[in-house]
């Protein structure tokens, strides 16, 4: 027999969330961050740095590029500010004969950068790395090391409060999915007319998160957001119209969600006033990498991190302790010893798991049990038990979620 069958999906969906709101929540555009005061910035700060390159190199000395030291070891986690911040330590790029090559790359990209930004014309991250190829001696070998100065050139105007996306470099993956009772208004780039998206419209499919989302207008009059790791679930709950039984928004993360999906779910958080659940597998990865990104950030993004994290975000599940309480013991998976070093890593050296003593405590749980859990693991007692028994339950007790 399964767990938990007092029947939930309709009688205790009322009890589970909220009585609907008649008004919706609206959230205007928090202005492009390709125009206006954002764009201005980032040009005279590219303006900024080749002329004091230019500056110092006349005068015969060697010129320098200074910018954060991008790991989790250079970030604090402060509980009232809810993410990663930058610690104290910088890292200087010198013009010297040992790296004359990624000093040239650096200018190179605040250059294409400029001409982007000024042009309204934009570059995916591997665009940019081909456009390398026509630089001679300053082309990229790989990928990676043009998105790693990408990053270093991010990084140093971050306190100008400029990001990648401002400096119109754009990643290749879309953002996630969402449907639920939300209208997103965006414009006709021609004729400036306001198209709006319902995402509780969209037949079997859903909204496409886009990459840049600060210009959208957001309407909703949902209760919470579910954040959710794999696209099968997605698509049971979408399938099923779960969204519409209990009036919320839901959103595909796909892995560790994009930074568009990130900011995309930061304003529903901040400007609409929603809480944030996530519901991802139970497993080191699921937790200290999707949602402690989610929530917190990453350290090598410490430098943007207040732009894209959702502090307000809590654990619904898949945790230790669900194992145990649904009788999944028998539909779990040996912890790895890729999973168990990720998770002897987050309790030695992550500052906000360090910070939660009921994470140390379920991560704990977690290594003594030694097993992972998936989130199609509750198909055990049927299809949509997940939909029917699982969420409705978890639902009753949100101050029983994992911060």
């Amino acid at each position: 027999m399964s767990p938990a069958k007092k029947k939930t999906t309709k009688e205790n969906s009322k009890t589970a969330t909220p009585k609907r709101r008649k008004r919706p929540r609206k959230a205007a555009p928090r202005g492009n961050g390709e125009s206006g005061d954002l764009k201005e910035t980032a040009l005279v700060g590219i303006q900024e740095v080749a002329t004091e390159i230019h500056t110092v190199a006349n005068k015969g000395n060697l010129p320098e590029i200074t910018m954060p030291q991008r790991s989790l070891a250079n970030v604090t986690y402060d509980r009232k500010t809810g993410y990663f911040e930058l610690g104290e330590n910088f890292k200087t790029r010198t013009l010297d004969v040992n790296s004359v090559k990624t000093f040239a790359q650096t200018l190179r990209l605040m250059s294409l950068a400029k001409e982007m930004v000024s042009g309204d014309d934009f570059a995916t991250k591997r665009e940019a790395y081909y456009v390398s190829k026509n630089w001679g001696e300053a082309k990229f070998g790989e990928q990676r090391e043009s998105d790693t100065v990408l990053d270093d050139i991010e990084g140093m105007f971050s306190m100008r409060d400029v990001t990648r996306e401002t400096l119109r470099f754009v990643p290749e993956e879309h953002g996630g999915s969402v449907v639920g009772p939300l209208t997103v208004i965006d414009r006709d780039p021609e004729t400036g007319e306001a198209i709006r998206s319902a995402c509780d419209a969209m037949g079997s499919g859903a909204y496409t998160v886009p990459s840049s989302v600060d210009h959208l207008g957001l309407e909703s009059t949902a209760d919470f957001v579910l954040a959710i790791e794999t696209g099968g679930m997605f698509q049971r709950l979408n399938h099923h119209r779960w969204w519409r039984t209990f009036n919320c928004i839901l959103v595909e993360t796909a892995g560790v969600p994009t930074r568009a999906t990130r900011r995309f779910v930061r304003r529903l958080s901040l400007d609409l006033k929603l809480p944030v659940y996530a519901f991802v597998d139970c497993d080191p990865y699921g937790v200290c990498n999707i949602y402690r990104t989610l929530k917190v950030g990453s350290g090598s993004a410490a430098h943007v991190n207040r732009k894209f994290c959702v502090p307000n975000a809590k654990f619904l599940g898949v945790t230790p302790q669900d194992i145990i309480d649904f009788g999944l013991e028998d539909a779990t998976h040996p912890l790895q010893p890729v999973d168990v070093k990720r998770a002897k890593d987050a309790l030695k050296n992550d500052p906000f798991f360090q910070a939660q003593p009921k994470w140390r405590k379920a991560i704990k749980q977690m290594l003594k049990m030694g097993v992972r859990a998936e989130q199609q693991a509750f198909a055990k007692w049927g299809l949509n038990f997940v939909l029917e028994e699982y969420l409705p339950k978890k639902l009753q007790n949100p101050r029983s979620f994992l911060p």
